[in-house]
């Protein structure tokens, strides 16, 4: 894992005179080595994170595996992106496995408090909201922040209302797609 003091010592050369400065690091560098550090000291059973780069902490994809419920067994990726804005806005997330969800469509949009930068519940994003929020948020999106009344794919919702055994089969039908273009 990448250390701040590395960050901060990094050598860049001067295009001008071939002499070499410190690179100044930005605040949501500073946070982002302490809080990535913090959020995989707390992670979920149910979740893993990769980072494609581990230089880069302000992209990394979030697994999701839940052990309950509806989509028990399967393995819903989200893409997290830590804007240069951060923690001033919440980081930007994107489901990138197909599934059959109310809190999230088809384009891999995702309805959660947490993730908006204002909110009428006052669960929006605030500045002492931290990473390990975020993936807390997105794991319970399977479990007990499930809302099938404010829903973003609204014919999950209505579908689980009307029959809760074709809503189960929908998520397992779709479940089995994700698993077998892996």
């Amino acid at each position: 894992m990448i250390t701040l003091n590395k960050k901060v010592r990094k050598q860049i050369p001067e295009p001008t005179n071939g002499m070499s400065v410190s690179k100044r690091i930005s605040i949501r560098d500073k946070l982002l080595v302490k809080e990535v550090q913090e959020m995989n000291e707390n992670l979920p059973a149910t979740c893993s994170v990769n980072f494609e780069d581990p230089n880069v902490l302000s992209e990394f994809v979030l697994s999701v595996t839940p052990d309950e419920g509806y989509w028990e067994g399967g393995t819903f990726k989200f893409s997290v992106v830590v804007t240069e804005d951060y923690n001033m806005a919440p980081p930007t997330v994107k489901c990138l496995t197909r599934l059959w969800h109310p809190n999230i469509n088809v384009n891999g949009d995702i309805c959660l408090s947490l993730l908006r930068q204002t909110s009428i519940d006052e669960h929006g994003w605030a500045p002492t909201r931290r990473l390990k929020d975020v993936v807390w948020g997105l794991n319970s999106l399977f479990t007990d922040l499930l809302n099938f009344d404010d829903p973003l794919n609204i014919e999950a919702a209505e579908m689980y209302k009307k029959d809760k055994v074709e809503f189960h089969s929908k998520v397992r039908e779709y479940i089995m797609d994700s698993r077998g273009k892996r």
